[in-house]
């Protein structure tokens, strides 16, 4: 996911996306230590979405409170 999609997202989106990305990268855990796991590199991706949507998420807490 690119930061420039995460910026159009609302709050809401945006804390329900963080959800489901933990959930799949949960899985994908899961499928890995079961030796299931095809696309190892979707793990890294999917870890560097959540920390990019966490940034967003802070970035617009930081506003708030300035403003």
């Amino acid at each position: 996911m690119k930061y420039v999609d995460i910026v159009k997202l609302t709050d809401e989106e945006l804390t329900a996306k963080v959800l489901e990305m933990r959930r799949e990268k949960l899985n994908l855990k899961i499928q890995s230590r079961t030796g299931q796991l095809e696309k190892t590199a979707r793990v890294k991706e999917l870890r560097r979405d959540i920390a990019r949507c966490l940034t967003e998420e802070a970035a617009r807490k930081n506003k708030e409170v300035k403003a």
